[in-house]
């Protein structure tokens, strides 16, 4: 495509004769459709503008019946999906503003641009709503560390996320990496930002008023990033490698001027609409902030700052060059904005008007070059209901039995294979590369259940966190989306928060394949289940379609981001085991539940059977007694049990707590089954030896299963099943197999 650029464009009759069309992603049946919206067959800058605001990534065309599945409202949902980024009450005037959105393809052909403009990108849909970011997550999946492709890819795509959010001055707080063969050649690089803002500074995308000028802003326009979303909406092959000036270049000093600038200019009160130039560029802010507000746009594309010569009208509505806004103020206005930015040294340049006649109309070199139905550009743009099968594998997995593996004797090796997991491993490789402290609001570091933040000014808190196993969701959809929730809440809560709502990331493969389109019904089914019944709305999030490589799809990652509120700082509750004699408390029941766990994986390579069940009416029971419980003074330490079940549970918060610990446990269950099953709605807790029999009353009066099952006590990990010695291992050692592990895959 990039070939095509400068040279001479196509007429709209070869465009049609020679279905050029069908470069850009359009099918014979959209091109007929866009053909009658139009009256008239489209020229080159208009099947451009077309294609890619009814690319996957623009126009969800083949995921809209899905998203409709989820609950979006809620009492403190102050605005939900359509905008660029959701916003929940916290009370006292405040609100958090939050959304993820992913940058795979980029990511696979350019790693550190792709992952850093993906944290550019996610930063303006917060600052564009009026908010001051205050923290970035991600949620990466790499293929094996053992492939130096993958290496490559990994090292890149950590280092522009720092690089990116470390220079503007955000802390990236929190995260997850898994790493699983399904990656291989698709990584999945997804960012989250979140922000706060007052109730009476939230902005909107819109672009009011009759007349009123429009104006860009940020740096001068290139041709990188052309056609980025349509990119992102086919599948990766050989040829992607060739597609590099689809990947975006990112400059996060700009960003950030950009940031303080737009922050002044709605703190001024004169904004009227404003939108990020994201996906699409130009093209999507201006049909959509047209659409939004029930009217047209005209835009002069002589006066669109250029920073390379004889760019085309094509070029310009699609290039994605990063760090760019577009924004709307009355006429009385204009010299307000434009000394706002002239003083952060930014270029603020009026490029159009707004118009009552609901059309986008684009003049070049004093020519009309475009003429196009806004409301068909966004709203019309055809739904698709994809045929949905069920998949061999998954009637195949039925008959497997995940626990039926023979019985593992040496559970302490075991336990430090697991801890050696890349997935499971200490990520500090990951995250000692971040500014995590940046701003001094970081109560909580990454390492633990959830990141905290603190809000300046009060004694609240924001719990937040970024969770899925992808594993179970390729098992089985449905159940796997359920468990993806619930094990975002309950990493809130186990830092002492209220979960609030939730942001989605919808990481599948080619939805053309009906196998693919099933796991995306069905993961969506249990997502919704799950939100509906933990009272976490979906606010908001981004659709990542056609992740696949040569040898198929990746496993459906339906990434949670979950933003809770600790209501006073006391509340906030960390992982680690603290003081000697503390008495340690397993809440939940364990089931022989092996199915894609982590020691299933390291010993068969690959996920098999079922995933673990979810009883979302005990989750729910499990998560608000351990809340009060929390809220009531009685917890010292909080960790949820996922990957490497008890036996890692226990590890970590030794390690993290630098402390030893004595537990056993008394079962039915092999002793390795209950060690690292990855059973569901389990956390393990410790409590001072005077509150104890507090907190186990509480936990018996809400009807939660619990048990007593050590101390927090010396330098070692013992752990005996049944009176017979299972792990028996300093901590020391285990840490040090624990934090070893990706460094040396890394050297």
């Amino acid at each position: 495509m990039a070939q095509q650029l400068t040279a001479k464009e196509p007429t709209a009759e070869q465009i049609a004769d020679q279905r050029i069309y069908t470069q850009f992603g359009v099918t014979d049946y959209e091109y007929e459709l866009i053909c009658g919206f139009l009256g008239r067959k489209p020229n080159y800058t208009e099947i451009g503008v077309f294609s890619v605001m009814w690319s996957e990534h623009c126009s969800y065309k083949n995921s809209k019946p899905i998203l409709k599945k989820f609950p979006i409202t809620g009492p403190r949902v102050l605005m939900g999906p359509g905008e660029g980024a959701g916003i929940v009450d916290i009370g006292d005037n405040q609100a958090v503003v939050f959304k993820i959105e992913s940058h795979n393809h980029p990511s696979a052909v350019e790693p550190y641009q792709g992952a850093a403009t993906g944290v550019g990108g996610i930063i303006r849909d917060i600052f564009s709503m009026g908010a001051r970011p205050i923290a970035l997550l991600n949620s990466l999946r790499f293929g094996n560390l053992q492939n130096e492709r993958v290496k490559y890819l990994f090292e890149h795509v950590v280092g522009g996320i720092a690089g990116y959010g470390n220079c503007i001055g955000i802390p990236t707080v929190a995260g997850e990496v898994m790493f699983d063969e399904s990656y291989e050649g698709n990584p999945l690089v997804n960012a989250m930002c979140v922000g706060l803002i007052d109730h009476d500074k939230i902005q909107r995308g819109v672009a009011k008023g009759v007349g009123n000028p429009v104006f860009y802003v940020g740096p001068a326009t290139g041709r990188d990033g052309i056609h980025g979303a349509t990119f992102a909406s086919v599948e990766l092959s050989e040829e992607s490698e060739e597609k590099r000036t689809a990947v975006q270049v990112g400059d996060p000093f700009m960003e950030k001027l950009v940031m303080e600038a737009t922050l002044e200019l709605i703190n001024s009160g004169i904004v009227l609409g404003i939108q990020d130039m994201g996906a699409a560029g130009l093209t999507c802010s201006s049909a959509e902030m047209a659409s939004k507000a029930g009217n047209g746009l005209e835009l002069y594309l002589d006066e669109v700052p250029q920073r390379e010569t004889n760019m085309t009208p094509y070029e310009m509505m699609l290039s994605e060059s990063q760090e760019r806004m577009l924004f709307v103020v009355e006429p009385q206005h204009e010299e307000q904005a434009k000394e706002i930015f002239e003083r952060w040294g930014i270029i603020c340049a009026k490029v159009g008007k707004v118009t009552d006649d609901g059309r986008l109309r684009l003049f070049h070199k004093g020519e009309e070059v475009a003429d196009m139905p806004v409301k068909a550009l966004v709203d019309e743009c055809p739904v698709y209901n994809k045929p949905s099968a069920e998949p061999a594998y998954y009637r195949d997995n039925a008959a497997v039995e995940a626990a039926a593996f023979a019985e593992v004797t040496d559970l302490t090796g075991a336990l430090e294979k697991v801890l050696a997991s890349p997935t499971v491993a200490s990520k500090e490789w990951v995250y000692n590369q971040y500014d995590y402290m940046v701003r001094t609001s970081t109560a909580v570091q990454p390492g633990s259940d959830a990141a905290v933040v603190t809000i300046r000014g009060t004694r609240k808190a924001l719990a937040m966190t970024t969770d899925c196993n992808g594993r179970y969701v390729f098992l089985d959809p449905e159940v796997g989306g359920r468990i993806a929730v619930a094990e975002a809440a309950r990493n809130i809560i186990c830092s002492g928060a209220e979960p609030l709502a939730v942001t989605d990331n919808l990481n599948f493969g080619n939805p053309e394949k009906p196998e693919v389109f099933w796991q995306l019904e069905k993961a969506a089914d249990g997502m919704s289940e799950a939100c509906v019944m933990l009272n976490t709305p979906v606010i908001g999030g981004n659709v990542s379609l056609y992740n696949e490589n040569a040898k198929g799809a990746i496993y459906p990652t339906p990434v949670i981001g979950m933003v809770g509120l600790v209501h006073d700082i006391d509340h906030i509750t960390t992982q680690s085991f603290k003081a000697e004699g503390d008495v340690i408390i397993l809440v939940g029941e364990t089931k022989a539940e092996l199915g894609g766990s982590e020691l299933q994986y390291v010993l068969e390579g690959a996920a098999s059977g079922r995933p673990p069940g979810i009883d979302l009416a005990t989750e729910k029971k499990v998560q608000e007694a351990v809340l009060v419980a929390i809220q009531q003074g009685l917890v010292a330490s909080a960790h949820d049990l996922s990957e490497g079940g008890i036996a890692v549970a226990v590890a970590e918060s030794c390690i993290s707590g630098r402390i030893g610990a004595e537990v056993a446990l008394e079962s039915d269950l092999r002793a390795d089954h209950l060690l690292f099953s990855e059973s569901q709605s389990r956390i393990l807790l410790s409590a001072k030896p005077e509150q104890a029999d507090a907190l186990t009353a509480l936990l018996g009066e809400q009807g939660v299963t619990h048990a007593v099952i050590g101390k927090v006590t010396g330098s070692s990990l013992t752990i005996n099943v049944n009176g017979k010695s299972g792990v028996n291992a300093p901590v020391q050692h285990l840490e040090k197999v624990w934090k070893d592990a990706i460094p040396c895959l890394m050297k």
